[in-house]
């Protein structure tokens, strides 16, 4: 267990910095997941904590101490990697003991924690198999129990479900879980799976070129984005982003006519300068179907995907496509004409910059509590 703090560091290989200026404090027994679209620097920045990577400047402080300097081994680090990286050689009970052995570990304490790690993992039974003789999703428990037997300060995990299937993504997904919550350790957990980052998260880092955009607990990520990247890069479908002008605003309301033809009006932060582009944000879930309080946009119907329990449908409206989820039984005819609706008050607005100038969206009124209420300011 630990707190780990990382204060202004900076990043370059050679002329190229991918870490412009980061810092973030991970609290201790925090589960912590890292997201964000490939080459952003989340695993540069697991290897940076590791001390696999060192640092141009700043400082990386674990439980107050300056280990910037300090070598892997000497960080008590426990990282799993995205492969295995198993000894084919050796057995599911040396392959977990084997960094004691190195460490000189007395041989009765590494049967003890090999032997605790096995039970958690499930993995009692498989302590005599090879590597070839495991599935995937047990190669991986190995990896993550050679990493508990060590009974570090901090467990660093990159991408470790990436080479799986997509039921074993979910069954270990369910073992990290309780895992977590038996080790009530600190976990830093780098995927670019929204899946795995909002299931398990006890907070989201939003990573983009090398950049910290947010951080925050999944529901406050996901109902309250900060800018349009983060409101893009979490949900699935992704949001749909309707381009528009400010043709009129107030400190309260602005009133935007947007390139597909109606005029809405939304709540804002602040005033905002008239004649200015801005985008629209709605989510998939929250396009209505049926008539309601909104405006209404006619389109023709282009790709269905019919997911049982949901309909994914792809509406082609002038050079926009918007993508509606439904969760009604009801069958679509690609090509038909459909008319859709909006309700302004569950939409989002983004400025020039691509930071939020709406206020939290009233339909979170219902859904969330207090403390997701409050305004993004």
């Amino acid at each position: 267990m630990a707190t780990l703090k990382i204060q202004n560091v900076v990043k370059k290989f050679g002329a190229l910095t991918v870490i412009p200026e980061l810092s973030l404090t991970i609290q201790d027994q925090e589960f912590c997941v890292l997201v964000g679209p490939s080459g952003c620097g989340k695993s540069t920045l697991l290897r940076i904590i590791s001390g696999l990577v060192k640092i141009d400047s700043g400082e990386i402080l674990i439980d107050g101490e300056d280990v910037s300097d300090q070598e892997p081994v000497e960080r008590g680090i426990a990282m799993v990697f995205q492969s295995y990286a198993l000894y084919p050689h050796m057995n599911v009970d040396r392959n977990m003991g084997f960094g004691l052995e190195i460490a000189r570990t007395v041989r009765d304490e590494i049967v003890r924690r090999v032997g605790e790690a096995a039970k958690k993992l499930h993995l009692d039974q498989y302590l005599h198999r090879k590597p070839r003789e495991l599935s995937g999703g047990q190669r991986q428990r190995v990896a993550i129990g050679r990493a508990i037997t060590r009974k570090p300060s901090l467990f660093l995990l990159d991408e470790p479900l990436s080479n799986l299937d997509a039921a074993l993504r979910v069954d270990m997904r369910v073992e990290i879980a309780r895992l977590k919550a038996e080790l009530n350790s600190t976990m830093i957990y780098v995927t670019h799976d929204q899946v795995e980052a909002m299931t398990l998260a006890d907070r989201i880092v939003v990573m983009n070129e090398g950049r910290v955009e947010q951080v925050g607990t999944p529901m406050e990520l996901y109902h309250q984005p900060a800018n349009r990247f983060v409101a893009g890069f979490l949900g699935s479908p992704a949001m749909n982003f309707l381009k528009g002008k400010v043709i009129a605003s107030t400190s309260e309301v602005a009133s935007i006519q947007l390139d597909l033809g109606p005029t809405i009006e939304i709540s804002v932060i602040k005033p905002l300068d008239l004649g200015s582009d801005v985008e629209l944000g709605v989510r998939p879930e929250h396009i209505i179907f049926e008539e309601g309080n909104g405006f209404k946009v006619s389109g023709h119907l282009g790709f269905v995907e019919m997911l049982g329990s949901d309909t994914i449908v792809h509406i082609t409206i002038g050079s926009e496509t918007i993508v509606a989820r439904d969760s009604k039984a009801r069958y679509f005819s690609s090509g038909e004409t459909l008319a859709i609706q909006i309700d302004p008050k569950t939409c989002y607005l983004f400025d020039q910059k691509g930071a939020r100038v709406s206020i939290t969206p009233q339909f979170l009124d219902a859904l969330c509590p207090p403390n997701l209420q409050k305004d993004m300011t």
